[in-house]
């Protein structure tokens, strides 16, 4: 064929075109290839969206979630930018199935990789719930049962006293049974290991019996310095065989150790319910709270004194005596303490009810 033949070169002019359309295609499909190449590993690898507020966003596994769930999740919460490219990354970090239940802090722009990471880590975020000295297993539960990070229902109520104050980490999903079983437990260990180091002359036999002391010790004093000197006073009352004569046992006979809202009246100390020591010899049938460590370890040591009577001194803490006499002065003291401090409420409240008028 000669190549000034024009009918070979109208043939031909069919098939550059053809491979021309080729070409231009091949290099169309590499360019998209590239560019779906690229989303896809900024999807996989890239840092992830902003979050919306702040540095970082709240995350929430939900027991019993998956790894398509979990990925869903974290699309709709705008943290990943493909819920198909987190689970490829948890995979390929042997993550996949081991996404742990709980409460996350996720960092604004975190990586898919890193968000796999610490949903894998367990660390979830802590937060505390506080249960004070002196509350009752009533008391307690009523907070536990309002906590919005608990799940579940509460378990039976354990005896009286036996839940240990403290404050506790609690985190998302936690059960408010096991955390009940955690305070029991955490108690338990503590009576068994003071009792072991106990002073060997006690006047009570048993750790429940000091447990009892222990709670009234607590219900007596808040100040940390008073614990030993009040059990002490306790501890020389059953020695010599006095009734321990304490108010908060009263009040717990009338109230289950909730407020009085009230003083206590004559009838009240007359009342012969089994806590009232001002009734009965000895130690009430139960504790009247919950007694944290400080109560617990002065009950089972404490110092010793020949203190049988006290009092509050108006300044917080108390007034301690040997003798009935010298107990009298200081309730007398008291009472000046308390007639003084009414005249000067009343003052107060008259000078703002005179500046009010004016």
């Amino acid at each position: 064929m000669s190549q000034n033949d024009p009918v070979a070169k109208i043939r031909a002019r069919p098939r550059e075109r053809r491979a021309l359309v080729g070409r231009i295609g091949l290099i169309a499909i590499a360019v998209l290839s590239a560019v779906l190449a690229l989303m896809l590993g900024v999807s996989l690898f890239g840092p992830g969206p902003a979050a919306r507020e702040g540095d970082s966003t709240i995350f929430v596994v939900d027991p019993g979630d998956g790894s398509a769930k979990v990925a869903a999740g974290l699309r709709e919460a705008r943290l990943v930018r493909s819920a198909l490219g987190f689970r490829v990354v948890a995979t390929l970090s042997g993550h996949g199935n081991d996404l742990k239940p709980g409460e996350y802090e996720i960092p604004s722009g975190a990586t898919a990789g890193r968000i796999a990471d610490i949903l894998a880590s367990g660390r979830s975020m802590r937060r505390t719930i506080t249960i004070p000295e002196g509350w009752t297993v009533a008391m307690a539960f009523r907070r536990i049962e309002a906590n919005p990070y608990l799940t579940g229902p509460l378990p039976e109520r354990p005896p009286e006293g036996m839940m240990r104050p403290d404050t506790y980490q609690i985190q998302r999903g936690m059960t408010r049974a096991a955390l009940v079983q955690q305070m029991v437990d955490a108690q338990t260990r503590l009576l068994d290991e003071e009792w072991l180091k106990r002073s060997p002359d006690l006047p009570f036999r048993t750790r429940e019996e000091a447990l009892i002391l222990a709670s009234i010790v607590e219900k007596e004093t808040s100040q940390p310095d008073e614990h030993g000197v009040v059990a002490g006073v306790f501890v020389n009352r059953l020695r010599v065989g006095m009734r321990l004569q304490t108010d908060p046992t009263i009040i717990y006979g009338i109230t289950k150790g909730e407020p009085l809202r009230r003083r206590i009246l004559r009838a009240d100390i007359e009342n012969p319910h089994p806590w009232n020591t001002y009734v009965i010899r000895g130690l009430p049938p139960t504790p009247i709270a919950n007694p944290g460590a400080a109560a617990i370890r002065a009950v089972m040591n404490p110092p010793r004194h020949r203190y049988l009577f006290f009092v509050a001194d108006g300044s917080g803490g108390h007034a301690f005596a040997e003798t009935y006499a010298e107990h009298q002065r200081n309730v007398q003291r008291y009472w000046e303490w308390r007639r003084q401090r009414e005249e000067q409420d009343e003052d107060l409240s008259g000078g703002a009810a005179a500046g009010a008028g004016q």
